[in-house]
Formats: C-alpha cells, sequence, structure tokens
C-alpha cells in the first residue's frame, strides 16, 4: 500500500491575526465602508472623529500603540490609501519624538522639508506598491545614488492617471458636467482601496486632489483641463513641470495663462506638445511667467514639439518668446522640434541667446526647415554681424542638435561661425541634413579646435547626410590626428563603400568609445579589412554595424572584436546576411575570452535561428542571453537597401 504523505499546514500566530484583523479594518476604514458621515478631507478631523470611542481605531492609535518593528510588518499588508493614513500617523509620531530645533529649524516644516528617521522605512513598501501597479513604467529617471521618494512616485503617477481619466471623460460630445465632480474608474479605485464597498464621494476626482495634491509636481494635462475650475483644484501643488498637450482655442489658452500665473514661482519645466502658438499666443504665455516686479523668471526647460510658433504667411516673430529668451537667466535647455520656424526665426533666436546672458546647455533645433538661416543674413548691416564679431558667446552650450532642417552644405560655412562662439560645445548632431562633402570640408576647421580644447567635442552625430568615401575619409583622417578622439562617432546612412573601412580601422584605435557605422555598405571587403587591420587592443563599449551585408566577414570582424575589446558592451550586427556557421564563429570567440558583452543583436539575418546553434544560448548575462537571435529561419525578413 503506497504511504500517503501530509505536508503540514503551519499555523498562523496569534500574531499575524492580529495584524491581519488591524490591516481589514484600516482597509474598510479608508474606503469609507460602513460609515455615516461624508470623507474626511483633512487627515486632523480623520483622527478626532476616531478618538471619540465610536468603537473605530484611527491610524494614529495604531502608529502610537504598535511598536516600529510591527508598524512595518502591518504597512507590507495595507492597501494605498490606508497606507498613506498609516505613514502620516507614523510621521507625526516621528516628529514628536525630534527635538524641537530640528521640527522647526527650517523655513519650510511641511510633509516634505520635515526629518523622517524611521518613517523612511516604510520607503520600500511604497516602492513595492508602483512595481506592482506600474511594473513597465519606472518614471523616476533617478540613478542608484538618489535616494528615490517612492511615496511621492506614487501618488504623483496615481494623480496623473486620474486627470487623464477625467480629460476622456471631459472630451466626450454629451458632457456638460463639472469636472472636479467626475468619479474614478472601478480600476483605479480598486488600485488604491482594494475594496468593493467605497463611499461614492470618495472616488471623485476632487477628493483625490484634496487629499493627494500635495504630492504632484510634474504633471501632463490635456486641452480640455486647461480651465478656471481645474486651476482652482490644482492650487494645493507646487507644480515644477508643466506639459500642455493640443492647446488651440483662445479659452484653452486663457486657461493655460492662468495655470502659469498661479505656478509661476515654483516652475521649472514648461512643455507644449501639438500646439498652436502663434506669436500673439506666445506673447500671453510669456508675460504669464513673468512676475510684475521684474521679468526675470526660474524656467530651466522650454520645450516646444510638434506645434506652430509662427504665422504660416508672415516673418512675424513673438516678441514675448524673444523677450522670454532675454531674461532666461536659469534657462538650461531650449528645444524647439518640428515647430514649424522659419529661418529668419532660427536666427532671432541664436542672436537672442547670443546677446543674452542665460547659462543654456541644451539647443535643439531640429525637423525645421531652416535652409539658409544664416546666411540669408547681410553681415555688413546687421546687429547679427555685430553679435559675430564681438565677445558674446554660448560658452555655456554643451549639446547642440540641428537634426533634420533641410540643412545645405553652405548653411555649413556660416554655422562654423556660429560653433566658434561655442566653446565648451561637447555634443553636435547635425543629421539628416544634405550637407555633402563640401559641408564637411566646412566644419573640419571647427573639429580641429574643439578637439584640442581643455573641454574636447566629444560626440558627432553625423548620419544621412549625402556624404561619400571621400568626405568621411578626410573627416576620420581630422578625428584621428587629435589626443583628444571623439568619445561617440555617428556616420550611419551614408554610401560609403568599403574603401573608408582603411581609415575606420583606424579610428578604431583612437580611444572611441562608441561607433555608429549602420548601413554604410561596408560589405565583405570592408569587414575583411576591419578584422585584418584591427588594434591589438580597442576601447569600444559599443558599435553598431548593422546592414552592412557583410556575411561571414561580418561574424569573423565581431569575433576579433571581442577578443580585442575587453571594455565590450554591445554589438548591434543585425541584417548583415550572415550564413548558419557564424553562430560558431562567434561562440568561440566568446569562449575564449571573459568580456564584459552583455548584448549582441543578430537580428534581421534569416539564415540564423536558435534551432541551428542551441550551444548560442549557454552564453548569459545576469541570467539573460547575450545573444539575440531569430527563433527560426526566416522569421525576419532580409533588409534590402535598394529604394
Amino acid at each position: 500500500m503506497a504511504e500517503v504523505v501530509t505536508k503540514a499546514v503551519q499555523a498562523p500566530t496569534l500574531l499575524s491575526l492580529c495584524l491581519k484583523a488591524v490591516a481589514a479594518h484600516m482597509t474598510a476604514d479608508a474606503a469609507g465602508a460602513g460609515r455615516s458621515g461624508g470623507c474626511a478631507n483633512h487627515f486632523e478631523g480623520f483622527a478626532q472623529e476616531h478618538e471619540e470611542g465610536d468603537g473605530h481605531l484611527s491610524p494614529e492609535q495604531v502608529a502610537k500603540a504598535l511598536p516600529w518593528e510591527l508598524l512595518h510588518q502591518l504597512a507590507s499588508s495595507l492597501p494605498p490609501f490606508a497606507l498613506e493614513s498609516l505613514h502620516h500617523a507614523a510621521h507625526a509620531r516621528c516628529c514628536s519624538s525630534t527635538p524641537i530645533t530640528v521640527r522647526f529649524g527650517g523655513p519650510d516644516c511641511n510633509r516634505r522639508g520635515t526629518k523622517r528617521s524611521r518613517c523612511e522605512d516604510f520607503n520600500t513598501v511604497w516602492q513595492a506598491l508602483f512595481k506592482f501597479r506600474w511594473p513597465f513604467d519606472d518614471n523616476t529617471g533617478h540613478d542608484n545614488l538618489v535616494t528615490v521618494d517612492w511615496q511621492q512616485q506614487y501618488w504623483e503617477m496615481h494623480l496623473q492617471e486620474c486627470l487623464d481619466e477625467a480629460a476622456e471623460a471631459a472630451l466626450l460630445p454629451l458632457f456638460r458636467g463639472s469636472i472636479r465632480e467626475i468619479s474614478m474608474s472601478a480600476k483605479i479605485m480598486s488600485s488604491v482601496y482594494l475594496s468593493e464597498d467605497i463611499v461614492q464621494e470618495y472616488s471623485r476626482l476632487s477628493y483625490h486632489w484634496t487629499r493627494l495634491g500635495s504630492y504632484a509636481s510634474s504633471l501632463r494635462l490635456q486641452n480640455v483641463l486647461c480651465t478656471a475650475e481645474v486651476c482652482d483644484m490644482l492650487q494645493p501643488s507646487r507644480l515644477e513641470t508643466l506639459v500642455f498637450v493640443r492647446i488651440i482655442s483662445e479659452p484653452e489658452v486663457n486657461g493655460v495663462c492662468l495655470l502659469l500665473s498661479c505656478h509661476a514661482k515654483t516652475l521649472l519645466s514648461l512643455e507644449f506638445i501639438h500646439c498652436q502658438l502663434y506669436p500673439a499666443v506666445m506673447d500671453k504665455v510669456c508675460s504669464s511667467l513673468c512676475q510684475l516686479v521684474s521679468q526675470n523668471h526660474e524656467i530651466q526647460c522650454l520645450i516646444i514639439k510638434s506645434s506652430r510658433v509662427g504665422e504660416s504667411k508672415s516673418l512675424t516673430v513673438s516678441a514675448g518668446l524673444l523677450n522670454f529668451l532675454s531674461y532666461a537667466k536659469s534657462l538650461q535647455l531650449l528645444s524647439l522640434n518640428d515647430a514649424k520656424i522659419q529661418p529668419s526665426f532660427a536666427k532671432m533666436i541664436i542672436h537672442t541667446l547670443l546677446e543674452s546672458s542665460c547659462c543654456l546647455q541644451t539647443l535643439d533645433i531640429s525637423e525645421n526647415n531652416i535652409s539658409g538661416w544664416l546666411s540669408t543674413v547681410d553681415r555688413s548691416s546687421t546687429s547679427f554681424s555685430s553679435a559675430l564679431e564681438s565677445n558674446t558667446s554660448l560658452n555655456s552650450l554643451t549639446v547642440l542638435n540641428l537634426r533634420g532642417n533641410n540643412l545645405q552644405e553652405s548653411d555649413m560655412e556660416d554655422l562654423s561661425n556660429i560653433l566658434a562662439k561655442m566653446s565648451n560645445l561637447r555634443s553636435l548632431d547635425i543629421s539628416d541634413n544634405p550637407i555633402t562633402d563640401e559641408g564637411i570640408r566646412f566644419l573640419i576647421p571647427f573639429f580641429e579646435w574643439a578637439l584640442q580644447r581643455e573641454n574636447p567635442l566629444w560626440r558627432l552625430i553625423a548620419d544621412n547626410c549625402d556624404l561619400s568615401s571621400v568626405g568621411v575619409t578626410k573627416l576620420l583622417e581630422c578625428l584621428t590626428s587629435v589626443n583628444k578622439p571623439l568619445d561617440m562617432l555617428s556616420i550611419a546612412d551614408n554610401h560609403l563603400g568599403s574603401s573608408v573601412a582603411a581609415k575606420l580601422v583606424k579610428f578604431l584605435g583612437s580611444h572611441v568609445r562608441e561607433l555608429n557605422v549602420e548601413d554604410i555598405s561596408l560589405g565583405p571587403l570592408g569587414f575583411q579589412i576591419l578584422e585584418e587591420a584591427l588594434p591589438r587592443k580597442v576601447h569600444l563599449s559599443h558599435i553598431n554595424i548593422s546592414k552592412n551585408r557583410g556575411g561571414i566577414q561580418t561574424a569573423h570582424f565581431i569575433s576579433r572584436l571581442i577578443l580585442q575589446a575587453p571594455n565590450l558592451v554591445s554589438v548591434n550586427a543585425g541584417s548583415n546576411l550572415l550564413p548558419p556557421d557564424s553562430l560558431e564563429v562567434i561562440c568561440n570567440a566568446l569562449r575564449q575570452t571573459a568580456c564584459n558583452l552583455t548584448r549582441l543583436d543578430l537580428m534581421g539575418n534569416v539564415h540564423l535561428s536558435s534551432d541551428v546553434f542551441p550551444a548560442a544560448f549557454e552564453f548569459k548575462t545576469h541570467g539573460k542571453p547575450i545573444l539575440l537571435i531569430p527563433s527560426q529561419q526566416g522569421s525576419c525578413s532580409p533588409y534590402d537597401a535598394d529604394p
């Protein structure tokens, strides 16, 4: 007879049952289940209600009664709104045990400014809640050295979802009600309450904002939300970043100006997407940001994307915007991406920035047809000529993006004069401009100077510039001849051919760390030259050699690179017509060295598949395969360079 084995089920402890009961009570209480009164708009009123002896335990009573170890155990089993109440109560307990000089010594003794001590341990619980609700949307943007306030991150993302839902409801043709009174969906409510029995008033947008509005510092607002009603609702927030979407009509513009006026003292970043920002509109927007006493403002980032900032048939430039830039003492980033600006507008922007004393670090004037923006200037009579010849400069500028502006070779000669005013420029993007070899020739004197400075040029991006092997050869000779080489070079999408390989391999020995030569028609001969002449030690970390139709020679170059580039982290070799035996060549190289490679992309090679060479999956980093291979032969369409 077969022996029956039963697994003993561990009985719950009395402590765990008690904590579970307290958690269930706090969850129901946070949702207002079974309560006759209205919602508690303030935590202070919430505490007083429970101290009347009505049989309920308030969060303050729980925080005072339990030791910190049990409070942390309890916190991990609470839904967000109940945890918010407990966290607030525990924070008050921390403050009451701190010396009065610590609690009230600073000028700003609010929730964010007060020392928290043991309450900081709740941060891991908030982090778990955030990643559970938004597993693929970590929007913190911080590195590992920065302590993230996950409580603030959670509620700010929650409030943004509430606003997005309210915007969807308000955009319906039959909507005639108040935006504040819109009820949130069951999906959002269940995320923060974990209960189906929720008081109706608790689901309204106004309740969420009254209770949590102080957490919002960065918001994205659809046009329908730009109203006086919403502006009044946002009053408790200290907004630092505002993104406006589809601002077109006059009432929407008035709503934007009202919001900007209310938060002008705290705003640091402003972005417009798909908006109609004609000169008269920009004048109103900019005047809303300037204080009455002074025209100075604290905006650090201004982004205008896929929006029209000028009249289609007029050369009028917004005087308000130019004035805004003139007094932009704190401005660090200015982006006019696909803003439909005209050459005269771009000229005035550069002129204004040259004459201002701003500390601009990033200037993005991309995806605008501004061919002739500088060559149209009569340098013998304009003030722009004086600016170029004077000592005015953009010393603080480190990043300049001129991608996709239809700039011609003649524009490069004029651009070189502007670049001479940027003594600390580290990154230059001139991609998607038909500048040809002659345009590059005009810029080479700047490159020679910029690479010998104390703060040399680091990044150059010249993709799809109608360059030939002649022009790129001259460029590579210039870049290789200096003691301080580029950190990153991209010359992708230029038809160069294999003749550029000899100069390219010499450049690989110049300490460059990132190289993009995608789709430059290297072919088998180009890869053979690269492999045979590759220096014994290469400092590359990232390289993109995709879409070059190199065949088996691509695999031989990769294997040599793996052996001779100890710092190599990623390789993109997709769509290179690699035959099946390429995997064996590459894997043999991986077995011979302990490299730092984490990603080798071989997608788009239709003759490869994971079934052809299963041994490819034995190479892993942090548990993930290094090689990215098509799942089956023919699963990726072959790359076709023909139009």
